[in-house]
């Protein structure tokens, strides 16, 4: 039986995800799942160079951000869901907004990656 044959009927798999709102109504969806790479590059993101530690935390949040925002709608727009344009957005967004993400990480890294260290 050839390779299509056989893949039939098999769905892949897809990531859980979790949904996190913002006292102004911003949703972010975060996926619930790293790779054991994605896990190690973030541990040297985080660990960064001693001599720069809001620079290697900073890096952290943002790799953070990177590899696990799904989508991102905010103030009833059109959702964001290409990476791309979400990296984009959290660069451009307000001290109130980075602020609200980076405590959605850490609780999203508590609940789903409590072996990671918490950025």
């Amino acid at each position: 039986m050839g390779k299509r044959g056989r893949r039939r009927g098999h769905e892949a798999l897809e990531a859980p995800e979790a949904a996190y709102t913002s006292p102004g109504g911003d949703v972010l969806v975060l996926r619930g799942a790293m790779t054991p790479a994605t896990r190690h590059r973030y541990a040297a993101a985080a660990a960064g160079s001693p001599l720069s530690r809001e620079d290697a935390w900073q890096r952290a949040v943002e790799f953070l951000f990177e590899r696990l925002a799904v989508r991102w709608e905010i103030a009833g727009t059109e959702p964001i869901t290409r990476q791309k344009d979400l990296l984009a957005r959290y660069r451009f967004a307000s001290a109130d907004e980075r602020r609200w993400i980076r405590d959605v990480l850490r609780d999203h890294l508590a609940e789903h990656f409590p072996d990671l260290a918490q950025p």
